[in-house]
């Protein structure tokens, strides 16, 4: 069977998923394990083992995921026009390998070398094994969604067990009887190695089954040429690792770098607009609507990996539902397994909406996702009615706060992703891809920001005062969430009206 019937084939395909999911699912899975879970030990590492101030470690967490989300575009964009999804993705996987295996050798000593590697890897990686899922639809396809939840369930399940794992295990919170004390970061970042071989080879193993599905772009051309060109974007990715370890370690230079990458990217999105008919602009105008609030969510729901790292280490208490946890790890993954708990659930009750002509729309849902995001924050807020004289209060709270928020991430994420694809003419899909990733970036950039400004405020001060002072930052950022998602549900008329038949 060729490859073009191949993928005829998998659109074709009976029931609610096609079997390629599941493979794309485990390969994300795996990936998300490593992503999180460095994710989770960066502000920890970097304030206990290199010895960071909190206003130093928030920037330089902003900086470093600011760079993992932007690269995300470049990826999408080299897998657009060189590589094709399938080897971009490869690519990515070897080179987040060799990063984590450089962490778990000398962390301190090699940590924004290790780091610079994941970045780049990251960026060939994750914009590009999510388009793919978008490709096993046809367009129109009423089972998109229903896939991207299901893809969005493998990603969290890798986000808990990494979440929690890896900086559980560098602390030595877990399995510190068997692991010697000064070896339990590098064991800590050597998870993340092993999990993303699996990934690739998941990866490896299942995409025969792909069909034509992430092939190459430049099969037209001359093979000697194409390897050249491919070959030149392996190097090339090599090459600027140096730069991306400056710029991250620097982080007056990622201000630079924010500065620039966003206005060229909304360039070059508006030069490809040009050859593009009337309706196509409108949906993408829609898509830049979804693409500027999402800065904004991710700017506040990523003080995960910052700020609330921070409060989690010096101002929670470690019990959660009569369980003794880590208050790091169940910061980092308890909203992962809220929305592996409650996923379905949501999804149940958009169909039962549907069916009784009540679902709000794509644009109402964002605007919910604020609300939500608001009341979770103003939940941070109040824990510091629930402190000690110490400064310590209720890690119960806090991760009920989580499960607030985990709702208002339902009503974003996936659907984000999914709507990307949708609004999308099939030449831009991965482009468009790697831009709702940008925005992720300047989410987090902007996390690091906000969480370094709360940590001046709060700077030299008692424990308890620490603990007032984050919790008065959250309810700020409480209400600029409520703000955002009244406004969102006010202009949600006219974004319907650029999306036109999309849903």
């Amino acid at each position: 069977m060729d490859t073009t019937a191949a993928q005829k084939d998998i659109r074709d395909f009976s029931g609610q998923y096609p079997r390629q999911l599941w493979h794309l699912f485990f390969s994300e899975m795996w990936e998300r394990f490593c992503f999180y879970g460095m994710r989770g030990m960066l502000v920890i590492f970097m304030v206990n083992q290199l010895m960071l101030d909190d206003e130093k470690a928030n920037l330089q967490y902003g900086a470093t995921q600011a760079f993992v989300y932007a690269f995300t575009f470049i990826g999408g964009l080299f897998a657009d026009k060189v590589l094709g999804y399938r080897k971009s993705l490869f690519w990515g996987g070897l080179l987040m390998i060799a990063g984590s295996l450089i962490l778990a050798i000398d962390p301190k000593q090699f940590f924004f070398f290790g780091i610079s590697f994941t970045i780049v890897g990251t960026g060939f990686f994750k914009p590009n094994i999510s388009t793919m899922v978008g490709s096993l639809y046809r367009e129109g396809d009423p089972r998109r969604d229903a896939g991207f939840s299901l893809f969005y369930a493998g990603i969290n399940i890798g986000a808990l067990l990494g979440g929690y794992l890896c900086v559980a295990t560098g602390k030595g919170e877990l399995f510190g009887s068997m692991i010697p004390a000064h070896l339990t970061w590098n064991v800590a970042f050597g998870f993340a190695a092993v999990v993303m071989v699996i990934s690739l080879l998941t990866f490896l193993f299942t995409q025969r089954e792909m069909g034509s599905i992430g092939l190459s772009p430049l099969l037209h051309m001359d093979n000697t040429k194409r390897k050249t060109i491919e070959y030149g974007t392996y190097v090339g990715s090599l090459l600027v690792i140096p730069l991306i370890m400056t710029m991250v370690s620097i982080t007056e230079y990622t201000d630079l770098f924010m500065y620039i990458i966003g206005p060229a990217t909304l360039v070059y999105l508006f030069y490809e607009m040009r050859n593009l008919g009337s309706p196509e602009r409108k949906k993408l105008l829609a898509a830049l609507v979804f693409i500027f609030f999402s800065i904004f969510f991710w700017a506040f729901f990523e003080q995960s990996g910052g700020s609330l790292s921070l409060f989690a280490e010096k101002n929670l208490d470690n019990k959660v539902a009569g369980l003794t946890l880590d208050p790091n790890g169940v910061n980092n993954s308890a909203n992962s397994l809220f929305v592996i708990l409650f996923a379905a659930l949501l999804g149940m009750v958009w169909v039962w909406l549907a069916k009784r002509k009540m679902e709000p729309n794509t644009v109402v849902k964002f605007g919910l996702a604020f609300l939500f995001l608001a009341a979770g924050f103003y939940i941070f807020y109040y824990t510091k009615f629930f402190s000690n004289p110490e400064g310590v209060t209720s890690l119960n709270l806090f991760t009920f706060g989580w499960l607030v928020i985990t709702f208002g991430e339902l009503s974003l994420s996936p659907i984000g992703m999914s709507i990307m694809t949708k609004l999308s003419p099939a030449r831009l899909q991965a482009v468009m891809m790697g831009m709702w990733f940008l925005a992720s970036a300047y989410g987090q950039y902007f996390a690091g920001i906000l969480g370094a400004n709360i940590a001046v405020a709060s700077a030299d001060a008692s424990n308890y005062v620490q603990l007032v002072t984050y919790a008065d930052g959250y309810r700020s950022l409480a209400l600029y969430a409520l703000i955002a998602g009244i406004v969102l549900i006010m202009i949600s008329p006219v974004v319907r009206k650029l999306m036109q038949e999309v849903k």
